[in-house]
């Protein structure tokens, strides 16, 4: 029987990123957020963050609506119904990993020879 924490490699990529991770987990708690905010919460730079909102965006699991308010451009990112159940559908698959792993390392183990 392998180690639960194998089981790490067998996660979404896109999803697991720390950058993409922080920003998925970010959309999910509210309907909309806009680029500044999320620059806030990540610390990331403008091209980075703009880099993995294209990703996230290509991949279909985000949405973005650019306008302006007055004449300052103002970009507006929220999670789609697919963006929404992938992130839900990753913490729970940490969870049951950080379970089985805690599981895992109280079994006994056979003694060494």
């Amino acid at each position: 029987m392998s180690a639960p924490f194998e089981e790490l490699s067998n996660l979404d990529r896109l999803v697991h990123e720390p950058a993409r991770l922080a920003i998925l987990t970010a959309l999910s708690a509210c309907r909309t957020a806009d680029f500044v905010y999320l620059l806030s919460l990540t610390g990331l730079t403008n091209g980075n963050l703009s880099r993995h909102l294209s990703k996230l965006e290509d991949a279909g699991l985000i949405a973005i609506t650019k306008s302006f308010r007055g004449r300052v451009p103002l970009t507006q990112i929220q999670l789609t119904t697919e963006g929404r159940d992938s992130i839900k559908r990753h913490w729970q698959r940490l969870e049951q990993l950080r379970k089985a792993a805690s599981a895992w390392s109280s079994r006994p183990r056979p003694a060494e020879a």
